[in-house]
């Protein structure tokens, strides 16, 4: 029985330096490949490869979709493609983000978790929101092991926390110790594959990702909520995985409830700025109608212009006090 010979890497901010660890632990000889989810935005450069070659002794490089999986090779995800990991291949996709990202981890967890079941290690690293999280679920469904960032010394301890809470994880541990034990467990023989059936809705998620989503039943995912998606404002399907919530629109946009409530935060920011700029466009308009009418000899018409502008006013002050705050959750209120 072939061992531990998929490492799947998840990492967000702060994970440059939790990464370039891990590979610096990693043993020269290592019988496993690694792939590399960082979240990045989509029209940057980067230079993690070259950074984890720097490293390490692995060599590490962006792959091309399509190309063979090679053992000791580290593969990253470049910016603005989802990395997936299909039977003896890599695909690289434009798919819909999850989790607001692309690339996004779950997405490339959840594809080795149907191509190699208990096969695959995932790691979660340094980050915020719960990123990772669904996609180690995948990979503990599937038979694989689960290794976490000690969120203690983590940067961003968000990701780690969330998977450590929703997820059976076998080892916690820090960066410096984490490539000698995915070494290890790398040598480890994996259980018979046969012993983990892989979920219908498992395969309804990775269809989306790598088919037409739009024909994809939903109902089979879960129940329609009463939920809009962030980014489209299409309807959303709820399923509880365990005490997990999580949610999927009908062209592929997947969020767990932890990034739902930051994405809906940073739609309800998008929206008040819109708002504060119509309100001090009323203020300039009614203004200027004020002074028109003053200047015409319409006292009453100016006056009632004036008040128009300083309720727009007394609006537009609540809001930038809301977004001026230290405290996001104030824009909430």
């Amino acid at each position: 029985m072939p061992g531990h010979d998929i490492i799947t890497v998840g990492a967000s901010a702060g994970g440059v330096e939790a990464l370039a660890g891990l590979v610096a632990g990693l043993p020269n000889d290592l019988p496993a490949t690694l792939f590399v989810v960082l979240h990045i935005p989509s029209d940057t450069t980067s230079m993690l490869p070259s950074i984890l070659q720097r490293a390490g002794s692995l060599p590490a490089s962006h792959p091309q979709d399509g190309a063979a999986i090679e053992s000791g090779h580290i593969y990253v995800a470049p910016p603005d493609r989802h990395l997936i990991v299909e039977r003896g291949s890599i695909r690289l996709i434009w798919g819909p983000t999850e989790n607001r990202h692309r690339p996004a981890i779950d997405p490339l967890m959840r594809s080795a978790a149907i191509a190699y079941g208990p096969r695959v290690i995932g790691v979660v690293l340094s980050g915020m929101d719960g990123d990772g999280t669904a996609g180690l679920r995948a990979i503990k469904r599937r038979g694989g092991l689960a290794v976490v960032q000690n969120p203690d010394e983590a940067l961003f301890p968000s990701m780690p926390e969330s998977a450590l809470a929703y997820v059976q994880v076998d080892h916690t541990v820090s960066v410096p110790e984490m490539g000698p034990l995915l070494g290890r467990l790398a040598r480890c023989q994996a259980e018979d594959e046969v012993l983990y059936p892989v979920p219908e809705e498992m395969i309804l998620e990775q269809k989306q990702m790598t088919e037409d989503p739009t024909r994809t039943d939903l109902s089979q995912y879960g129940t329609l909520s009463s939920f809009t998606c962030p980014e489209c404002s299409g309807p959303l399907w709820e399923r509880r995985d365990g005490e997990l919530l999580s949610y999927r629109c009908r062209v592929g946009h997947a969020f767990t409830a932890s990034d739902m409530i930051a994405a809906r935060a940073e739609q309800l920011e998008q929206d008040l700025w819109a708002t504060l700029n119509r309100l001090e466009e009323s203020i300039i308009l009614s203004t200027k109608l004020a002074q028109d009418a003053r200047a015409r000899g319409y006292a009453r018409a100016a006056a009632s212009f004036d008040d128009k502008a300083n309720h727009a006013r007394r609006r537009a002050d609540l809001i930038q006090q809301a977004l001026r705050s230290e405290d996001p959750t104030s824009i909430a209120e």
